[in-house]
């Protein structure tokens, strides 16, 4: 059975030591820039670094943890059609921050013209909560970005960075994709925690 966690850089020592309490004596590797453990029960782990960071240095937890690193300037680009959730940051001190809810309706059950009139208005409206959503962050992504973490809806987000004064942030995109609910500032605070956490693959055997 396969699973993904995602784990804040202080818990990554003590969850290693105990995947080997669990497994057995875990022989640790380094291939495909993340760090491995294979256990004696054939149970296995990947840990990946955040902000698309490729490590190959040496087969150890402390050293995996040392090249851990927080951009100097990146940015949380999270938008569903009910809202958005923007953030930059320096390293790990956010430095400005937009949070916005927009009605979008949802569907409906209603049929022939009613049902396309209801369609028109429901894509104006999400046309017009991207459009707010752009605006917001054309303000606040400003100056060259590291690194930009997305999430919500792939359209939404697609349909945001489309905008002329976004285009360029595109290539800035780093994974994994946050497949988050509706935007709030819970949802913006915990991505930019998660963001920066060790993202572990794990196998149990058997």
């Amino acid at each position: 059975m396969s699973t993904e966690l995602i784990l804040p850089p202080a818990r990554v020592a003590r969850w290693v030591a105990n995947f080997a309490d669990r497994h057995g004596t875990t022989t640790l590797g380094v291939a495909a820039g993340a760090l491995h453990g294979t256990a004696e029960d054939g149970s296995t782990f990947e840990a990946v670094l955040p902000f698309a960071a490729a490590y190959d240095s040496a087969a150890e937890v402390d050293a995996f943890l040392a090249t851990l690193r927080v951009p100097a300037r990146w940015g949380v680009l999270l938008v569903r059609k009910g809202g958005f959730a923007i953030a930059r940051l320096e390293g790990e001190r956010l430095v400005e921050s937009k949070v916005g809810q927009r009605h979008v309706q949802g569907r409906t059950k209603a049929g022939g013209q009613s049902q396309q009139r209801f369609a028109r208005r429901r894509d104006n409206q999400a046309r017009q909560a991207y459009e707010a959503a752009a605006g917001h962050a054309a303000r606040i992504l400003t100056g060259p970005l590291e690194a930009l973490v997305t999430g919500g809806d792939h359209a939404a987000v697609e349909a945001v960075l489309e905008d002329q004064r976004l285009r360029h942030l595109a290539e800035r995109v780093v994974p994994p994709w946050f497949p988050v609910p509706d935007p709030r500032r819970a949802v913006l605070d915990a991505t930019i925690t998660d963001a920066s956490s060790v993202r572990m693959r794990v196998v149990n055997a058997g």
